[in-house]
C-alpha cells in the first residue's frame, strides 16, 4: 500500500524546478508511505512515490523498472494472484529479480501491454512509463477501492496524476469549486465519479484503465464490468459456492510479510472475514469502535463473538470531543467531502488499529454483492402496485393526487406508482431537487442528479429491481462513498486496509444469486447468511444490518450545537447557499423529542441534510478559505 505522483510534460524537459514540485506534492501524501520514497525522471515525466512496506519489505522499492528500464511504474495496492501470475510468467522465460507483487505487474505488463489489467486481482491503482514509446498508461481496480485522480497544468502539455487529490494543492494553478459537482454532493452526500469538487480535477473511473500518447488527448477504456446474470439456482448449491469461494479470497487477502489484523463490528460482514482469517492466522487481532451515547456502539455482540472465536480485541470509545476535534484533520484526508458520518469511528478505529497492526481486512462491498440493505426489501413491498397495468396505475394515481399529503400511506402508493428509475438513485438521498432550489443561491437545473443515475438504468432494464438497485450502489455509492472513506480514514494512519468481499471471484459468485436469495419481507443476504450459518458465531447469523451508527442528531441538539450554528455563521459559503434556510433546519431540529435509545429517523429530524452541509463548510474552509493548516508528514513514521 503506497501513494505517487506522476507528472508529464510533453513540451519542455524535466528541471529542478518540476522536481521540486514532485517532492512538495508527495509530502501531503506522507501518510501513504512513511516508509521509504522514490523518485525517477525521464525527459518528459517524473515519479514520486511513498512506500507501505507489506510484501518484500527489503527489494519491492518504487518506482520500478522492467526490461532494461524500458518500462517505469508506479503501483499503489496489491495483487493476490501474483505468485500464479509469476509461474506462469517464468514459464516462458520471463526473469525476476525481487518477489514482489510489482515487477510481476510490469512483466506481465511487457508481455500483454495493456491487456495486463484484466488479468490482475486485487487492488491497484498504476501508473507506467514507457521510454521507447513515450507513451503513459495507467490503471484502476475493479472495484474502485484504490484511487486515481488527475488535472491538467497551467499549459495543455502538462498532466499531472496522484493517490490523492491534496497532492494538487501544492500546485500553483490553484482550482475553483465545481458547482455541478456541489449539486450532485447534495443530493448523493459525495461526489460522484468521476467528477471532484474541483474544477479540471477527475477520477479515472473503476475498472478502467488509460493510454495517454504524446500529442494526443488521454483515452480511457473501459476493461471490466460488474454483469449480473441473475439464474434460479438453489439455496445449498449457492450457499457452498460463497463459503468456498469466500474462504478462498481471505486465504489470498492475508499474503503479508508484516502483522495483519481485522476489524469487528457485531454484524455478519466483519463476523465472516474474522472467522475465516482466523483459521488461517489462530492469532489474529481484532479491533472495535463506538459512542458513548446508548445504543451508539455493538459491544455486547461483539463481546460475545470474541469469546466464541477466541480472538483478541481491541475496543476504542470516541467522546464527543475529540470527535469534533479531529473533525478537520478527518474532512482534509477525505479531500472531497463526504458527509457520512461513519467516517468518524473509522478514522479511530483505524488509530487504534495501527498501533498493532500495518494491514487490516474488512468487510465492505458485502451488502452490495449479496443484499444487504433493508431498502432491497422495497420492491416486494411495493409489488401490488408496481405491477398493475398502465390503466391501473393511471387510475391510482388519479385518486392519490387528491388525497391530502399527511394522509397514511400516501407516500407508499406514491412510492409504488413511481418507476425505480425515479425512485433510487442510490443508497442515500439528501436533498431533492425541490430542497436544492430552495437552499442554493444558484440553482442549476440541468445539474438533476438523473444525469449521474440515468446512464447506468440505461444498461440494466433487462434486470429485476432488487438487481439494478445493487447494481446502482456498485457503481456509485460504493466507490463514490464507502470505498472513499475506507481507503482514506485507513492510510490516513498509514494502514492498509483490504477487503475480501470485493475480489472478482466472489463477485461471480454473487452476480449469479436470484433475487430470492438475497432478500425476502424479513430477511437481507439470505445466501450469505446461509452460507455463514456454520461457520460464524450462532448469535451473528441473523443479527439485522447496525453499520457505524454515529450520535450526531442528538449531538446537533446539545454538545455540538454552538459549533454548528457558529460553523454556519462563519463560513464564507453565502455566495452559495442561502444561511438563514440552514440555520431553519438546525433550529427546527433542535426542538424535536428524540428517544435516547433510538437510531432511527424521526418525524423532523434534519440531522443528516444538515451533517451534509456542515461537511461541506468545513471542506470549504479548508480547501477553499485555508483556514486550516495541516502537517503531517512526521506523523506516522515508524
Amino acid at each position: 500500500m503506497c501513494g505517487f505522483v506522476g507528472y508529464i510534460n510533453e513540451q519542455n524537459k524535466i528541471g529542478n524546478i518540476e522536481k521540486n514540485q514532485i517532492t512538495n506534492m508527495l509530502k501531503l501524501i506522507h501518510h501513504r508511505g512513511p516508509d521509504d520514497t522514490g523518485f525517477f525522471n525521464d525527459d518528459h515525466i517524473v515519479f514520486g512515490f511513498k512506500r507501505l512496506s507489506i510484501i518484500d519489505v527489503e527489494n519491492g522499492k518504487q518506482p520500478i523498472s522492467f526490461e532494461n528500464e524500458r518500462y517505469w511504474m508506479v503501483f499503489n495496492g496489491e495483487i493476490y494472484n501474483y505468485q500464479e501470475l509469476r509461474k506462469t510468467l517464468k514459464n516462458i522465460g520471463y526473469t525476476f529479480q525481487t518477489s514482489s507483487d510489482s515487477e510481476t505487474i510490469l512483466a506481465l505488463f511487457s508481455h500483454k501491454k495493456e491487456e495486463a489489467f484484466s488479468d490482475l486481482r486485487g487492488m491497484f491503482a498504476i501508473l507506467i512509463w514507457d521510454k521507447k514509446e513515450q507513451t503513459m498508461y495507467g490503471a484502476r481496480d475493479p472495484f474502485g477501492i484504490k484511487p486515481l485522480y488527475y488535472t491538467n497544468g497551467e499549459s495543455e502539455h502538462e498532466l499531472y496524476f496522484a493517490s490523492e487529490k491534496k497532492s494538487f494543492v501544492a500546485l500553483e494553478n490553484n482550482k475553483s469549486l465545481n458547482k455541478e459537482a456541489l449539486h450532485h454532493y447534495l443530493t448523493f452526500q459525495y461526489v460522484p465519479e468521476p467528477l471532484t469538487m474541483t474544477t479540471d480535477t477527475f477520477k479515472i473511473e473503476p475498472g478502467h484503465y488509460f493510454i495517454k500518447k504524446k500529442g494526443e488527448g488521454l483515452i480511457q477504456t473501459k476493461y471490466w464490468e460488474p454483469i449480473f446474470k441473475p439464474s434460479q439456482g438453489n439455496l445449498e448449491t449457492s450457499s457452498k459456492q460463497i463459503a468456498q469461494t469466500l474462504e478462498e479470497s481471505v486465504n489470498c487477502h492475508m499474503i503479508s510479510d508484516v502483522p495483519l489484523g481485522a476489524f469487528l463490528s457485531g454484524g455478519i460482514d466483519s463476523t465472516c472475514i474474522v472467522t475465516l482469517a482466523k483459521k488461517i492466522n489462530p492469532d489474529i487481532k481484532t479491533f472495535t469502535v463506538g459512542f458513548e451515547q446508548e445504543g451508539y456502539h455493538e459491544l455486547n455482540p461483539v463481546k460475545q463473538t470474541v469469546e466464541a472465536l477466541e480472538v483478541k480485541n481491541s475496543y476504542y470509545q470516541v467522546s464527543v470531543t475529540e470527535f469534533i476535534e479531529e473533525l478537520p484533520k478527518i474532512i482534509w484526508h477525505l479531500d472531497d467531502p463526504v458527509a457520512d458520518p461513519a467516517a468518524i469511528p473509522l478514522y479511530f478505529l483505524a488509530r487504534e488499529a495501527a498501533k498493532h497492526v500495518k494491514v487490516v481486512l474488512s468487510g465492505e462491498g458485502a451488502d452490495e454483492l449479496f443484499g444487504g440493505y433493508r431498502i432491497y426489501k422495497e420492491p416486494l413491498s411495493l409489488r401490488p402496485l408496481s405491477t398493475l397495468s398502465n390503466s391501473g396505475k393511471k387510475m391510482m394515481n388519479f385518486i392519490i393526487n387528491r388525497v391530502p399529503q399527511k394522509v397514511k400511506g400516501r407516500n407508499y402508493i406514491e412510492r409504488g406508482l413511481t418507476p425505480i428509475e425515479k425512485r433510487y438513485i442510490g443508497n442515500a438521498k439528501m436533498f431533492s431537487e425541490a430542497d436544492k432550489f430552495k437552499l442554493l443561491s444558484q440553482y442549476r437545473s440541468d445539474y438533476n442528479y438523473e444525469n449521474i443515475t440515468m446512464p447506468f438504468y440505461e444498461q440494466i432494464q433487462h434486470l429485476d429491481d432488487i438487481t439494478k438497485m445493487q447494481y446502482i450502489d456498485l457503481q456509485t455509492w460504493l466507490r463514490g462513498d464507502i470505498l472513499v472513506k475506507a481507503d482514506r480514514m485507513t492510510m490516513a494512519h498509514s494502514l492498509e486496509l483490504r477487503v475480501p468481499f470485493l475480489d472478482k471471484e466472489v463477485f461471480r459468485v454473487a452476480a449469479n444469486l436470484h433475487p430470492t436469495l438475497k432478500v425476502d419481507k424479513s430477511q437481507t443476504k439470505i445466501a450469505l447468511r446461509s452460507a455463514m450459518k456454520h461457520i460464524v458465531p450462532e448469535h451473528i447469523v441473523n443479527r439485522a444490518k447496525l453499520g457505524f451508527p454515529v450520535p450526531i442528531r442528538h449531538w446537533l441538539q446539545n454538545e455540538l450545537y454552538d459549533w454548528a450554528k457558529n460553523l454556519i455563521m462563519d463560513s464564507q459559503t453565502d455566495y452559495i447557499f442561502k444561511k438563514e434556510e440552514i440555520l431553519q433546519l438546525l433550529e427546527q431540529h433542535r426542538k424535536i423529542n428524540l428517544h435516547e435509545s433510538s437510531m432511527f429517523k424521526s418525524k423532523g429530524d434534519y440531522s443528516r441534510p444538515l451533517w451534509t452541509v456542515l461537511t461541506f463548510m468545513l471542506w470549504h474552509q479548508i480547501f477553499i478559505e485555508n483556514v486550516y493548516e495541516f502537517d503531517t508528514t512526521m506523523e506516522h513514521s515508524r
